[in-house]
């Protein structure tokens, strides 16, 4: 089974009386432990895409399936930003535990140190997350493990500030695994990056797909991403044009 399936998705975005679609039609599914990208120039709805696996912004019309769940599957999809409660905090639970997401920004709060950054996912996530009963020590070894993994043992007490831009991008990553999500979302996530950082960053993300089984899905029109996956999904003016499986 698929854990990322998207059938005959569309979205549309309101500018006063008109509307501009951003995605049109894509149909596409990833398979677990796939690394993937979808891949385009900027302005292609890419972004757009990854987003609407990730739970972040709604499709117009469509069905999205992540991990075997139809997340919009009898509820009507709203035709404005206004959301309906219940389906609101369906999206909500679903997304703290079913998605990690890495920012090309790295989006770490600077009044928190590593250890402080990685752990606090932990916090949000749903009573049906397989962290959620973790006790506190389990909790502490698994966030060492993640910081050890990514290289910043010897950084977990500083503070971003303190951080290059490839540890901050660690620990970014860290901070994605540690619900244990099943999908973890990356978007453009060695555009802030010089090319070594960038490359290593790479290499890390391969290395924990082989690992721990992730699946990593990236929206991308870095060359290297899209020659590191195996399966590429690409996409022009909002229309898929062509998929890869290596």
């Amino acid at each position: 089974m698929p854990i990322v399936e998207l059938i005959n998705v569309k979205k549309k975005y309101q500018m006063g009386r008109v509307f501009v679609p951003a995605v049109k039609n894509v149909n596409f599914s990833i398979e677990k432990g796939e690394l993937a990208a979808i891949s385009g120039p900027s302005g292609s709805g890419k972004s757009t895409t990854l987003n609407i696996i990730g739970l972040v912004d709604l499709p117009s019309s469509g069905t999205v399936i992540l991990d075997g769940i139809d997340i919009y599957g009898g509820y009507k999809l709203p035709d404005s930003t206004s959301i309906p409660s219940a389906l609101d905090k369906r999206i909500t639970e679903i997304r703290s535990s079913h998605v990690g997401f890495i920012f090309q920004n790295f989006n770490l709060i600077p009044v928190l140190n590593v250890f402080e950054n990685v752990e606090l996912p932990l916090n949000l996530v749903s009573k049906d997350s397989p962290c959620a009963k973790m006790s506190s020590s389990q909790r502490k070894e698994w966030i060492d493990y993640l910081i050890e993994t990514v290289g910043l043992t010897d950084w977990k007490k500083h503070k971003p500030s303190e951080l290059s831009g490839g540890q901050r991008q660690r620990v970014a990553i860290a901070r994605a695994l540690v619900t244990k999500a099943p999908v973890i979302l990356a978007d453009e996530p060695t555009a802030n990056l010089d090319s070594k950082t960038g490359g290593q960053i790479l290499e890390l993300m391969q290395k924990l797909n082989s690992e721990l089984k992730t699946t990593f899905v990236f929206s991308t029109h870095d060359q290297r991403i899209v020659d590191m996956c195996n399966h590429v999904v690409y996409i022009l003016d909002g229309e898929q044009v062509n998929e890869i499986r290596r």
